[in-house]
């Protein structure tokens, strides 16, 4: 079972982050236009009186006329904060403002952190109450046991809408998921297993009431906590300990864990030892899931026990017990049938489902966003992967019916069918796309150049690659200059990456060759003239290494001019055969994901260059499990009207007509009727007219502005310029690139190294 680096980062570049441009990580902007003076009097004085009136005859009316119906309050008052302890309200707000963007990111939830500076739980509470109506789900974090049992079981006493603490409830939920699968595995019924429980805080709790309310047996369950197994007869122990007392001779966790079927351990770092598990039952599962460092490794489970299921709460082993999997899903699903509870069976719904989802067969859309990996349940596939984008598909269906069937929903979801395409239509495939390409090239570790080595955005990235085990850096660099900036940016200078120049004469000699045998012809160097472009340009000698077999991928750019780095490139590497080089940008803006082409290269392409780029960029949508939908834009649409520029792009039409391609395409168009359905009752003989997802430029003039001003204007995620039809995986980054763009595009590299055979059209 092979284990990947945990990534780390340096408290200078944390810090940066989290203060950088805006301060934090959160910000609130309207839903509504707010141009006009009209549009103003509707948002505030004296339109909004209309709902105001409304909702004071009927509150429930708030979900129609607010936002409140997809609002979530994310409250701590930092007594637990992470692994850190008590470290006051305040300090807890950093993690606050993550978990509100983590319900943003996967679930289309919008989520406001809310700080309570008390450690007395009546003013928690009190505090709590009295905002709720502003809210349609309350999400406790961070608050130490037994304070966060008491202040979840008033709250949900005296308010109507879902509290969650998810520290509790989220790690039930994806055990107990874990739990019936590893259950189906080795044929055991849930009935008759023995548990231990190792730890009594409020996840182990949360697990274990969930445990026996999905079936197992009171009186098959022990539970330890630091003292020994919890029995009836124990002094000092509070009423939530008590409630799982059981009467037994064992007061030992070496004594209770002989025989037993199940571990779960929700503890210390090598609470569970290698004798331990030799003494459990046949087929053992085990849940070690302590942060960072488990109760036991699954390699020492391996060593002696090979019919073993193992669990962690690590993302470097297999079957990882991440809330990510539940907590947005759940509230997603409770939130849009305007639940008043997230009671029991909900949850119990939301683990069969997650259990399921791992069952099945993952279709190919989903291997392609999952980096091409097909996972197969078993052993090692007991808990669904956290990109898997059919989690917002799947979940909040199976909690909505839960509690529409339980009696706590306010709203009645009559046509799931519709329900369930709705939620896919709210996930952002920005983040399965590069989760899936991390999880595959994660796997086969390619050597990827870092051409600006220098640059410090370029350096943080390489950095991050290699910490985040994506791959091997290389840093085309003077190895001084590089120690200097690594001492700017909080590292140690002697950081572990491999650094490469043109003082490496036998290098030199080898690109000289290379690059002399190809251009001696095409542009009639010298020998000399190509060592002088092997010793003094970066670029140049990056792409030769990658040529050359010395390095997989490369990605370059950030300190100059797109156009000079890919004049440089070209020198080196041509197209592939029967290819056209283009930039392709991935844009996802409010749900919707499409690529546009070509943002880089080619300023006026003919209408065979067109319909080569359509091609190409389809077999690209394909790589990424997305149904290829062409538009060929223009500023006309069908001729309307009719000009030189016009029948170009027409042309490129009619020569996909003529090959017969696999995909569906039209136009010419303007934009607003490839992307907005409201057009289809114009042209309801276009298949692409309000459904396209790949959009083919006119000209470069027209692609550049368009998806620059997308970028500045407007809050779309955008991946790229990709390169494509290049001959080798090699990527280039624009002027002022950030370092996580500039990561991405060596990851994408990476990728295209491992997928893509460069010696034929593929």
């Amino acid at each position: 079972m092979k284990k990947n680096k945990i990534e780390h980062y340096t408290t200078k570049e944390a810090l940066n982050f989290h203060s950088s441009g805006k301060p934090g990580k959160i910000e609130i902007t309207p839903s509504k236009p707010m141009t006009t003076k009209r549009d103003l009097a509707l948002a505030y004085s004296p339109g909004v009186a209309s709902p105001v009136l409304e909702i004071s005859k009927d509150v429930n009316l708030a979900y129609d006329y607010t936002s409140k119906g997809n609002l979530v309050a994310v409250i701590s008052n930092g007594s637990a904060i992470l692994g850190l302890g008590n470290l006051g309200a305040t300090a807890s707000k950093p993690v606050m403002e993550g978990k509100a963007v983590l319900f943003k990111r996967f679930a289309d939830i919008d989520s406001i952190d809310i700080e309570v500076d008390s450690k007395n739980n009546k003013e928690i509470i009190s505090t709590v109450k009295n905002i709720s109506c502003t809210f349609g789900g309350i999400n406790l974090e961070d608050i130490a046991a037994p304070d966060c049992f008491i202040i979840e079981e008033e709250l949900k006493k005296i308010v109507d809408i879902p509290v969650f603490h998810d520290d509790q409830h989220g790690t039930a939920i994806i055990t107990t998921a874990g739990l019936i699968n590893a259950l189906d595995i080795t044929g055991k019924s849930i009935k008759d297993i023995k548990v231990v429980v190792n730890g009594a805080g409020a996840s182990a709790i949360a697990c274990t009431e969930l445990f026996k309310k999905s079936g197992v047996k009171n009186e098959n369950v022990i539970m330890c906590d630091r003292k020994g197994v919890i029995y009836h007869g124990r002094d000092n122990l509070d009423k939530w300990k008590s409630k799982h007392a059981i009467n037994t001779k064992f007061r030992t966790l070496k004594e209770a864990i002989k025989d037993a079927d199940v571990f779960l351990g929700l503890s210390a770092k090598d609470a569970l030892t290698k004798d331990m598990v030799k003494s459990m039952a046949k087929n053992p599962i085990i849940f070690a899931c302590a942060n960072p460092d488990p109760e036991i490794t699954p390699e020492k489970v391996e060593e002696v026990r090979s019919d073993s299921i193992i669990a962690t709460g690590r993302s470097d082993y297999p079957n990882q017990v991440n809330n990510l999997i539940g907590f947005p899903y759940i509230f997603r699903g409770a939130l849009d049938v305007r639940a008043k509870t997230i009671n029991e069976e909900m949850k119990v719904a939301a683990a069969h489902a997650i259990a399921n989802l791992a069952r099945e067969r993952v279709p190919d859309e989903v291997a392609s966003a999952m980096g091409g990996i097909r996972p197969v349940y078993g052993k090692e596939y007991i808990i669904p992967s956290t990109f898997d984008p059919r989690l917002i598909s799947v979940i909040p269906v199976a909690v909505a019916k839960a509690a529409i069937k339980t009696g706590v929903a306010r709203k009645i979801i009559k046509d799931f069918e519709l329900y369930t395409e709705q939620l896919k239509n709210r996930l952002d495939p920005s983040v399965t796309v590069m989760q899936g390409i991390n999880s595959l090239i994660k796997k086969k570790q390619k050597r990827v150049v870092f051409a600006d080595g220098e640059d410090e955005n370029n350096l943080k990235a390489a950095i991050a690659f290699k910490n985040g085990g994506l791959g091997i850096p290389i840093l085309v660099a003077k190895e001084e200059l590089v120690k200097k900036k690594l001492s700017e940016i909080g590292y140690n200078e002697n950081l572990d990456i491999e650094i490469v120049n043109s003082t490496d004469s036998e290098k030199r000699k080898k690109y000289t060759k290379y690059l002399f045998k190809k251009l001696q012809r095409e542009q009639g160097l010298l020998e000399r003239d190509c060592d002088k472009l092997v010793r003094n340009d970066r670029v140049i000698w990056s792409t030769c290494m990658v040529s050359c077999g010395d390095a997989d991928a490369m990605v370059t750019g950030n300190t100059r001019r797109y156009s000079s780095s890919l004049e440089k490139v070209s020198t080196v590497v041509n197209s592939r055969p029967g290819e056209i080089i283009f930039g392709l940008n991935l844009v996802v803006n409010r749900g919707k994901t499409v690529l546009i082409a070509d943002t880089a290269v080619n300023e006026w392409p003919n209408s065979e260059q067109l319909a080569e780029i359509a091609i190409s960029s389809a077999r690209i949508a394909k790589l990424f499990g997305m149904d290829p939908k062409v538009a060929f834009l223009s500023h006309s649409t069908f001729g309307q009207p009719t000009t030189e520029r016009t029948s170009k792009v027409r042309g490129a039409v009619d020569i996909l007509d003529r090959k017969k391609v696999d995909f569906k395409y039209d136009g010419e168009m303007q934009p607003d009727v490839a992307l907005e359905e409201v057009f289809k009752e114009l042209y309801p003989f276009s298949e692409i007219v309000g459904n396209a997802n790949i959009l083919v430029m006119p000209g470069l003039h027209a692609s550049a502005i368009s998806f620059k001003l997308i970028k500045s204007m407007s809050r779309a995620k955008i991946i790229g310029p990709l390169l494509i039809g290049l001959a080798e995986p090699i990527e280039i980054a624009p002027l002022r690139t950030s370092t996580s763009e500039i990561l991405n595009l060596a990851s994408v590299a990476a990728y295209s190294a491992e997928i893509i055979d460069y010696n034929k059209k593929n």
